[in-house]
């Protein structure tokens, strides 16, 4: 085994006022390691990323594209096509779609499952408006996924979609063609540190030869200060001492701040480390799965073949099916947090209407009932299926959704969540134990390829 590395302690002092969920602006490339010993690596390869669109230039958003793609050293590729094949595609997609670019699209997607354009990564988007690029999308992203060994990402953009929104997602595109062979990882060896700075709260772990030995979260404050509290629980919990740490993988928001800060060896966004902790604590790291996470500020869902990404996507747009309404609706209901789960249980969704789409309207709709004399025990069920309702019919309309299904994240420990989840998809919903510290686990699974035999 390697010898441990020293940690640096934090200091507030030097912390900066804002969420790291963009890397610095002096980082370039994909997901950020620690540089080899060994002589200075040539620069690496860019990771060429299809774009299948319907136009993202048409709606002024190619710049943030391109500009997010940049970020992590990726750049776009546009498949070539026979023109002559616009006329017959719809009849492979078995859609006859009227507009010409939505064909279009459906051919660079053939283009590229046929190997005739060689791409590390797929992007689909279409405008969020067009109901028609809506159903294609679906089917183009559909296609690829089950022709190909492609990771694939598909995205509804808006006039006001910028690169910040966009990273997270082309940094896990990027990181899912990179490393495969990191994400690939299903024992944890040695000893390793995993911290996941999250929006609304800060998890750490400890682990030791694939068991987990120490644990620590508290909500997120001062991103480092939050982080070295969670660090410090996990360690006495563990009773081992932070010289002994070999390897620290971080995740989350605030990852970039925290991992430079701690000389991380691994500095990794959400979606690849959720859902690597994700499987290693259902113990589903074989076949297909399909995780999601319901976190503090958003949700994501991921289709997982052993244990690696093949297709995702994130929400973010409204705070309607995220931990916040959740917190909204206990503080309304007048019951601690960690009660509200206990509260539905009891109650019956059907008995309230609640909107699923957005946390204004879904709170109007909460106060409402309440005025009209609704329990709040069914107040508390509906608003679990509020949640599930809107990922299901956002998130899970973007991904091939196989059992099992594993639930996680804070929101997966309210017990209304995962019973109305169930409910609606007809299926049984796992939810492991310590499912809300996944992307800690993630961090700290994956950072033990940095500790040397």
């Amino acid at each position: 085994m390697s010898k441990a590395k020293p940690l640096k302690m934090a200091n507030a002092g030097e912390e900066k006022l804002c969420l790291d969920s963009e890397p610095p602006k002096n980082f370039e490339g994909g997901p950020e390691t620690k540089p080899t010993k060994s002589k200075q690596a040539k620069p690496e390869a860019k990771v060429k990323i299809a774009l299948v669109s319907c136009g993202t230039e048409y709606g002024g958003v190619q710049p943030a594209f391109e500009e997010a793609a940049a970020k992590v050293n990726a750049e776009f590729i546009y498949p070539e096509i026979d023109i002559k094949s616009l006329d017959t595609i719809g009849k492979d997609f078995g859609i006859e779609a009227a507009s010409g670019d939505l064909r279009l699209m459906m051919a660079r997607a053939q283009a590229v499952v046929r190997g005739e354009t060689i791409a590390d990564g797929v992007f689909v988007t279409t405008c969020f408006r067009c109901a028609e690029a809506a159903i294609v999308r679906n089917e183009v992203r559909r296609y690829i996924h089950q022709k190909s060994n492609i990771p694939v990402i598909s995205y509804s953009f808006t006039e006001q979609t910028d690169a910040v929104t966009l990273y997270t997602r082309f940094e896990a595109l990027t990181t899912i063609a990179k490393r495969r062979h990191l994400l690939a990882r299903e024992v944890q060896h040695g000893i390793t540190a995993g911290i996941d700075s999250g929006s609304t709260t800060t998890k750490a772990v400890i682990m030791k030869d694939n068991k987990i030995i120490g644990i620590g979260w508290g909500p997120t404050n001062e991103v480092l200060d939050s982080a070295e509290k969670a660090l410090v629980q996990a360690l006495e919990m563990a009773k081992i001492d932070r010289s002994e740490i070999q390897a620290m993988g971080t995740t989350g928001y605030g990852r970039y701040l925290v991992g430079e800060h701690y000389n991380a060896d691994l500095i990794q966004e959400e979606i690849t480390t959720n859902s690597k902790g994700a499987v290693y604590l259902a113990d589903v790291q074989k076949g297909p799965a399909t995780v999601i996470d319901i976190g503090g500020m958003d949700n994501k869902a991921i289709s997982v073949e052993d244990g690696i990404p093949g297709m995702f996507t994130m929400g973010g747009i409204c705070a309607g099916a995220s931990g916040r309404f959740f917190e909204t609706v206990a503080k309304r209901l007048n019951v601690d947090i960690t009660e509200l789960g206990d509260l539905a249980m009891k109650g019956l969704q059907e008995n309230v209407k609640m909107n699923s789409y957005c946390i204004v309207f879904g709170t109007q709709s909460l106060v409402n009932s309440l005025a009209k004399g609704a329990l709040p025990k069914d107040v508390a069920a509906a608003a679990c299926r509020s949640v599930v309702e809107q990922i299901y019919q956002q998130q899970l309309q973007e991904v091939d959704v196989k059992e099992p299904v594993i639930l996680v994240g804070g929101s997966s420990l309210i017990k209304g969540v995962p019973r109305e989840l169930s409910n609606l998809l007809n299926v049984k919903v796992i939810v492991p134990e310590n499912s809300h510290l996944i992307g800690a686990v993630g961090a700290a699974l994956l950072a033990s390829g940095f500790v040397e035999e």
